[in-house]
């Protein structure tokens, strides 16, 4: 399949560029950074795109089967409320647009867990059960948030007016070699003393993500369907159980774990539509301390990490 992927250069896109290229697609990126005009061919093809110009979008999706859109203002801190809510929705309703009229057969959208108030929330907000699944009402409060609800009513009208079908992934916190023990050191070394996770400490591998976006793309699915994706484990290695009962009390009631250590966010769903499997925890990464272990930090200090790999791969 010609697949086009969206938001290349960042840690999901070029994770997901790495997983399609070893599955043997042909692939195109496209991101704002400038293209290496001599850089021959090293795998991928890429494209220069502000996916908020409309004109961008349609040249960027000519040609494709699938577009698995990664692109986005990544969350709500760094840039202006306005800045990110515009970008977001308009690259969105671009892509989306481009895709119905020029006839792409699947659009896989990356949409987000904060869909249901958690992560950027300005007034204290959380699930009142746990795991927690697409059963949950959106309630997003900022402006990355919204924008990714905005996004899932894109692709519901997209798939209604036209042949498209489309899949929107929820993706938990996302994490690599180059950003596992920054985000998850905290809750290793002080699960309980530390502060409360909204999402329940979940996290997704950013591989194991990657790999759910190409089932998605390869997926017969009609319509459209969201599902959250997330590892099997917690980032804080300790019982969900305990976790939960020590932040939150009897304010959320835990359900049917799978393991003692489950994820807060559960990827059943993900599982039974799309064979989605996790097979990557933190322990891969890092130590029971929170340090990086040598392995992946040879790897990150060479380039051979798969996030480097497929930005390497771009040309």
């Amino acid at each position: 399949m010609e697949i086009l992927v969206t938001g290349a250069r960042g840690k999901v896109g070029a994770a997901t560029v790495h997983d399609l290229l070893e599955a043997g697609h042909r692939v195109t990126g496209c991101d704002l950074i400038a293209p290496v005009y001599e850089g021959g061919n090293r795998g991928a093809h890429y494209f220069q795109a502000d996916l908020t110009d409309p004109g961008d979008a349609f040249a960027a999706v000519r040609g494709a089967d699938v577009v698995i859109h990664c692109a986005a203002l990544p969350e709500p801190t760094r840039n202006a409320p306005h800045k990110v809510f515009g970008n977001n929705v308009m690259a969105t309703f671009n892509l989306a647009e481009a895709c119905v009229r020029v006839g792409v057969d699947r659009l896989v959208n990356v949409s987000s867990e904060t869909v249901a108030g958690m992560g950027f929330a300005e007034r204290s907000f959380h699930a009142p059960a746990a795991p927690i699944d697409e059963s949950l009402e959106n309630r997003p409060q900022d402006p990355y948030a919204l924008a990714k609800v905005f996004g899932e009513q894109l692709m519901d009208a997209a798939v209604a007016r036209s042949d498209l079908r489309a899949i929107s992934i929820r993706p938990t916190w996302v994490q690599w070699e180059g950003n596992y023990q920054r985000s998850l050191s905290p809750w290793l070394t002080d699960p309980l003393g530390g502060e409360s996770s909204a999402n329940f400490w979940s996290y997704v591998d950013a591989y194991d993500l990657a790999h759910a976006l190409r089932l998605a793309a390869e997926s017969s699915l009609p319509g459209h369907e969201t599902m959250y994706v997330s590892g099997l484990d917690n980032g804080a290695g300790r019982p969900l159980r305990e976790l939960i009962s020590h932040h939150f009390g009897s304010e959320v009631t835990v359900g049917e774990l799978e393991r003692e250590d489950a994820s807060g966010i559960s990827s059943a769903r993900a599982a039974e539509l799309l064979g989605y499997q996790p097979t990557r925890s933190w322990r891969d990464y890092l130590s029971e301390a929170g340090e990086l272990l040598p392995e992946a930090s040879e790897r990150l200090a060479h380039g051979r990490t798969g996030v480097q790999r497929g930005r390497a791969a771009l040309s």
